[in-house]
């Protein structure tokens, strides 16, 4: 007898936490199980350079009751958090590194300087872009303070999981629809979710531009959400002429998607594609969730595909 690989998947905010359970591969996703719930006032509060979970036991025992009230217990989670809790940033240096040691050296004394806290205490990764005929290397860099990513984990170990991957809510939503998003080479991705704005540019299918931005109020700051799609999309412009996306898509979780996708359209000139999960996720007879509610679990579905 063949069984499906299971894969769970974690969503933190400042408000709530939303579990998925998801089994078979990347082309056949499907949802067995999931569970959310909002936390106290006060429980939680992400911050850039100190730890964000101020009432501790409040928070293991929500996570503990929402991962029993999953079936079967999986143990091993991907995890995934606002953008704001980190810094992501694309870098080019100026040579090839030997080992994946070297290049981490490389970009903390490239970094030291100009970063809001001791790049030294900052847990960093990155992943290579690609490589020009220069020499240069073009780098996909992220940090996370190491006193927040630590606190995430050990909480999460009390409650009885075990974090395996952690990553901001902007590239998991990347990943729940990057089978769709592969077959684009020159295009624009936005995304809004929790009240996050986040857009990425690819270019022959190499990301070459990043931007992630709070915006509370959600749809009603519909200006602010304008100004910081056309801004970034004027930026790269100037930035890179002649590599503008011929075609672009969306990721929203509200209800009001063609108002999103409208402001999407006037700010770049491009009609999107909107993304919805209903399209790439399968639902488990025992999985009673409507398509209104399965958009608001997208970053933890997309979470959760990176353990499939």
């Amino acid at each position: 007898m063949f069984f499906s690989k299971r894969a769970l998947g974690l969503e933190l905010s400042n408000e709530r936490a939303r579990f998925v359970l998801l089994s078979g591969k990347k082309d056949t996703l499907c949802l067995n199980a999931f569970s959310e719930a909002s936390f106290p006032v006060d429980t939680l509060k992400f911050s850039l350079r100190e730890e964000g979970i101020l009432n501790r036991d409040v928070f293991v025992s929500t996570i503990r009751k929402l991962h029993h009230s999953l079936l079967p217990h999986v143990k091993q989670v991907s995890l995934s958090i606002p953008d704001s809790t980190g810094r992501v940033m694309l870098l080019d240096v100026e040579t090839r590194f030997k080992s994946k040691a070297e290049g981490i050296d490389i970009i903390r004394w490239k970094l030291k300087k100009s970063f809001p806290f001791d790049i030294n205490e900052a847990q960093l990764d990155y992943q290579v872009i690609r490589e020009k005929e220069t020499g240069e290397v073009s780098l996909l860099v992220s940090l996370i303070a190491k006193p927040v990513v630590r606190q995430i984990e050990d909480l999460l170990a009390e409650a009885g999981l075990e974090p395996n991957r952690i990553d901001f809510t902007t590239f998991n939503l990347y990943s729940l629809f990057s089978q769709r998003l592969d077959l684009a080479e020159n295009s624009l991705l936005v995304a809004f979710h929790e009240s996050a704005v986040g857009i990425l540019i690819f270019h022959e299918g190499k990301l070459e531009f990043y931007r992630a931005k709070e915006v509370s109020g959600g749809i009603r700051e519909a200006n602010r959400i304008y100004r910081e799609i056309n801004n970034s999309f004027l930026v790269f412009k100037e930035k890179t002429p002649g590599r503008l996306p011929n075609e672009a898509f969306c990721v929203y979780s509200g209800d009001d998607a063609e108002v999103f996708c409208a402001l999407i359209e006037e700010a770049t000139g491009l009609d999107p594609v909107l993304l919805d999960a209903e399209r790439v996720i399968t639902r488990s007879k025992s999985s009673d969730i409507n398509q209104k509610t399965l958009r608001h679990f997208a970053a933890a579905l997309g979470a959760a595909t990176r353990n499939l």
